[in-house]
């Protein structure tokens, strides 16, 4: 019976030394990463995260939907990917901060849009005309009114923060708007915060912010810095 073939033993520590430096990162340092280091992971890192939510408050506050939109905050996170596919960052690292990148995008518009809100919205009251529920109301469960604002006029957005079941047509329900209308009006649930917009985004740019210096620091090479090569300390 033929055996398969082995590489052999001084070869397996090599190759596992490779698939560690492809999946993770070489982190050819000795011991702690130099502070140079970790300054340039942390730049590469905010400057990522902010580009993705400056993009969108900017988008919401001045009244520019292409820079307001998920595709503009989108286009920001692929940036920052595709900068640690070109240090060549180790792969789980990169896939790690594209779900969160992804993730931040997805939740800047509407966040940014409850800053505008919050630092220049008015609140009035309007009649509601009509409530759908289920999932002609984008999802079970969730009600959506149609209202007229003070003028009469019909408000394009329908509101979903303070319509629920106890909500009749006739029925008065404050919604905050933007006098420039740079972001669509929205239903108070509360007091206005200018803070709870940011604070929901707070964990994502975190661990954004975390997992992208963490993939650029890993991905420092001796070679790379014009030094004399050594074996990765880790």
């Amino acid at each position: 019976m033929r055996l398969p073939h082995r590489p052999p033993p001084a070869a397996e520590p090599r190759v596992m030394a490779h698939l560690r430096t492809v999946v993770w990162g070489p982190a050819e340092f000795v011991g702690l990463p130099p502070l140079r280091l970790v300054g340039k992971g942390l730049l590469a890192a905010c400057a990522g995260t902010a580009a993705i939510v400056g993009t969108a408050l900017l988008g919401a506050w001045y009244g520019k939907p292409a820079l307001a939109s998920a595709e503009a905050a989108l286009g920001c996170a692929a940036v920052l990917v595709l900068y640690l596919c070109l240090i060549r960052a180790g792969r789980a690292l990169i896939g790690t901060v594209a779900v969160l990148a992804a993730g931040l995008a997805l939740q800047a518009p509407q966040s940014a849009a409850g800053v505008v809100l919050a630092e220049r919205g008015r609140v009035e009251s309007a009649v509601v005309t009509s409530v759908e529920t289920g999932r002609a109301a984008a999802g079970p469960g969730r009600y959506l009114c149609t209202v007229t604002g003070p003028d009469g006029v019909p408000l394009e957005a329908r509101i979903w923060r303070g319509c629920g079941p106890a909500v009749q047509p006739g029925d008065a329900l404050a919604v905050v708007h933007d006098p420039k209308g740079g972001v669509a009006p929205r239903g108070v649930d509360g007091t206005v915060s200018r803070t709870r917009p940011l604070r929901d985004l707070g964990g994502w740019a975190a661990a954004l912010v975390t997992a992208s210096a963490v993939a650029v620091v890993r991905a420092h090479r001796l070679s790379d810095a014009g030094t004399t090569a050594r074996h990765p300390v880790r």
